[in-house]
């Protein structure tokens, strides 16, 4: 079981590198980089909204953050090769950690619904501030980017395996977290952080470790999101429903899991795309986009892998009291007979 449960991951990232030789139409490919984007991002948030329980409202801050610091960046500097942007991402990773360990050092004092508030809040403060810095963003006029380089014919394929990169990179975080003491504190302050903080856990250390790993794993898919596109603004780069994605995705794959986050990326946002591609600019899409979360999640309440999980575990509940009930009401048989042999 354990060398199946290792094969699972290589193989999925096995299928994810080798699909872009199958010569897919540039749709396919563009709709898989979008999906792939939302599965780092949600498994980002799920360090802090499914495994810590911390919902966190204003990671869209970071994705522009990391959005407006490549554009930035390469607004005066050349593009040569191509691949600079791309070696550009852990500083801009740790551009968000810098910048996001004060704001969480400040938010995490607060819990659930207000910690909530304080996260949005900061999210508008950020697109206020891309709104108005006409100098540095360029307002509502955008700021663009020198393009890639690449060839057209294969021209998605660097920001497609750069994303499944940082898709493996995420998903080792979260195994790691995992099956280390940090997701044991995690889980417990998740529980009931007072009793998690009696019982000798650094609450603060670990809120604050989670948070710092999502938001840069969060602003360095913005930074590969600004060089795809090219040109960015602001109600784009610094958007809620960006944030609503992340939690829509993880509540419907299921939270504080490995592949929950992926899942309902691979899910919703392929859906999303699908579906605007189908219908066109006509925006029916949102609604047939809509019942499809609606209807999985009035089946699945819980999220698609806990529920699976919870009836895998009832059949083999049922199924181990069925195969011992023999033996349990066998002795039972056998001392009503003797009983009734002595009567």
């Amino acid at each position: 079981m354990t060398r199946l449960r290792g094969a699972g991951p290589i193989a999925f990232f096995a299928v994810l590198a080798s699909l872009p030789s199958f010569n897919l139409a540039h749709w396919t490919i563009n709709l898989l980089i979008f999906t792939l984007m939302f599965a780092v991002m949600s498994s980002a948030w799920n360090l802090v909204g499914g495994f810590a329980g911390y919902p966190s409202l204003g990671h869209a801050a970071f994705f522009g953050i990391g959005a407006y610091a490549e554009a930035l960046w390469f607004s005066h500097h050349p593009v040569s090769s191509g691949y600079e942007p791309f070696l550009l991402l852990p500083a801009i990773g740790l551009l968000a950690v810098v910048i996001g360990l004060p704001v969480g050092a400040v938010a995490m004092r607060t819990r659930t619904d207000v910690f909530a508030i304080v996260t949005i809040t900061l999210l508008f403060v950020v697109q206020g501030l891309a709104f108005n810095l006409h100098g540095i963003t360029g307002g509502s006029q955008g700021l663009a980017i020198p393009p890639a380089p690449f060839p057209a014919a294969t021209y998605d394929r660097p920001f497609y395996y750069v994303l499944v990169g940082l898709l493996a990179l995420a998903m080792a975080v979260t195994f790691a977290a995992m099956r280390s003491k940090v997701g044991l504190s995690l889980a417990a302050l998740r529980g009931d952080e007072d009793k998690a903080r009696g019982i000798g856990i650094r609450v603060t250390g670990v809120k604050l470790l989670a948070f710092a790993v999502s938001v840069g794993l969060t602003a360095m898919v913005g930074a590969v999101w600004a060089y795809y596109e090219g040109f960015i603004y602001p109600q784009f780069a610094v958007d809620p429903l960006i944030t609503i994605a992340m939690v829509l995705m993880t509540f419907l794959g299921g939270r504080a899991t490995l592949w929950g986050p992926v899942l309902g990326a691979f899910i919703l946002e392929s859906a999303q795309q699908y579906l605007a591609y189908q219908l066109g600019g006509s925006q029916v899409y949102l609604i047939a986009y809509a019942l499809v979360f609606l209807l999985i999640m009035l089946l699945l309440p819980r999220g698609i892998l806990p529920t699976v999980q919870d009836q895998i575990r009832r059949r083999r509940r049922r199924q181990a009291l069925d195969s011992g009930s023999p033996t349990l009401t066998q002795p039972a048989n056998a001392a009503a007979t003797a009983g009734g042999g002595q009567a």
